[in-house]
């Protein structure tokens, strides 16, 4: 009976839990390096020097207390330090990269493309300092409600109110002191403010405030302005200084009227400060009687004023006398003389016959004022 040959190793079927010879190999060769990289190494003789001469200078105190400060390792302390930092921050960041995944609007710009074409910019206008050489660009077609009443306007980006009144930086011109020029403009700002954002004013009441900065001297016009508030017509109209609305027809939409415009000065013809003055008005409206439907009437100003010397001219000091104004208005009713504007809302006009006369954008600051400007057609509102 023969024997049975021996079996070949490398032929033989693995068992199950058996490592393959390969997998020890690996296994003894990074244990015998990290054997070796943390086993204790043998100072040389110049480190037993130098540890020598750190004893004697710490027994004779020349040395301070944190000279003994642990070193950085490298090798797992090192990782380990690694490790603990990326928790640290590792939590914020991670916070940050949530926040952004659900609003990236946070971001600036917009990197990943989200913005909207129509979407519009909050971002505020510079102050205007010379007449605009076009109308302002187009913008979205939303609807103005009663928590957005400048949406879809190029006012949306205007100054609120007094605040976009700003007067340029006064300077003495042609022998007229800088104290006296800076009078005359603050002056006029006073009298926009008083005839065009006043509550009291817009609302229909005397504009008293806009009075006590006109000249009572000055012939004639503080007389017409009396007798236009008194009873308002065709040609006894307070529009041409004041903007009104009747409390029984409409109603301000919050208390914000957006505003944009410039001055400029210079000597005068009568030998005082002049000062020209170009700024528009946006007014955010909705019917007394409960409807919540918005609407914008935008009035553009432009007005020449000039403070006399008293010593020379028969004049009230520190008063203001006008000699030229005009001004065009979107959005208000045609052939009414009440001494009020009148907006059109979308469900007045649905019915009504279309608005007849020359279609202008009364946000086109680029142009001048026209005669009869109240009358026409708005492009937008």
């Amino acid at each position: 009976m023969s024997e049975k040959p021996p079996e070949d190793p490398s032929s033989s079927p693995q068992l199950p839990g058996q490592i393959p010879d390969e997998v020890w190999e690996q296994f003894a060769r990074d244990s015998e390096r990290d054997i070796r990289d943390s086993a204790v190494k043998e100072p040389s003789a110049r480190a037993r020097m130098v540890t020598e001469r750190l004893r004697q200078q710490e027994a004779r105190g020349e040395l301070p207390e944190s000279w003994r400060a642990a070193p950085v390792r490298q090798g797992t302390d090192g990782r380990a330090r690694r490790r603990r930092l990326w928790a640290v921050i590792g939590l914020p960041l991670a916070v940050a990269v949530a926040v952004v995944a659900m609003k990236p609007s946070l971001l600036p710009g917009d990197p990943f493309g989200t913005a909207t074409p129509d979407a519009p910019t909050a971002s505020p206008l510079a102050d205007e300092t010379a007449a605009p050489t076009a109308p302002p660009a187009a913008t979205s077609r939303e609807t103005p409600t009663l928590d957005a009443p400048f949406a879809g306007s190029p006012a949306l980006r205007w100054a609120d109110g007094a605040a976009g009144i700003v007067p340029p930086e006064a300077r003495a011109v042609d022998g007229i002191p800088k104290e006296r020029v800076e009078l005359a403009l603050q002056l006029t700002k006073k009298l926009l403010v008083a005839g065009n954002l006043d509550p009291k004013t817009i609302r229909g009441e005397r504009p008293a405030a806009a009075f006590a900065v006109l000249d009572p001297k000055q012939p004639k016009l503080v007389d017409d302005m009396n007798r236009s508030l008194r009873t308002p017509g065709e040609t006894d109209d307070p529009l041409r200084l004041f903007s009104r609305f009747d409390p029984e027809d409409v109603r301000l939409v919050g208390d914000v009227i957006k505003t944009r415009g410039r001055m400029a000065f210079e000597k005068g013809e009568q030998g005082g400060v002049a000062v020209h003055a170009d700024y528009t008005f946006v007014y955010p409206l909705v019917p007394a009687d409960g409807r919540t439907e918005v609407a914008r009437t935008i009035v553009r100003r432009a007005i020449d004023v000039e403070l006399l010397d008293p010593a020379r001219f028969v004049a009230t000091p520190n008063r203001l006398n006008v000699l030229r104004y005009d001004r065009d208005v979107g959005n208000t009713a045609c052939d009414i003389h009440d001494g009020y504007l009148h907006p059109e809302f979308p469900s007045d006009t649905a019915t009504d016959d279309p608005a007849t006369g020359p279609v202008r954008d009364p946000y086109d600051r680029s142009r001048e004022i026209t005669a009869g400007g109240d009358c026409g057609t708005a492009s937008r509102t």
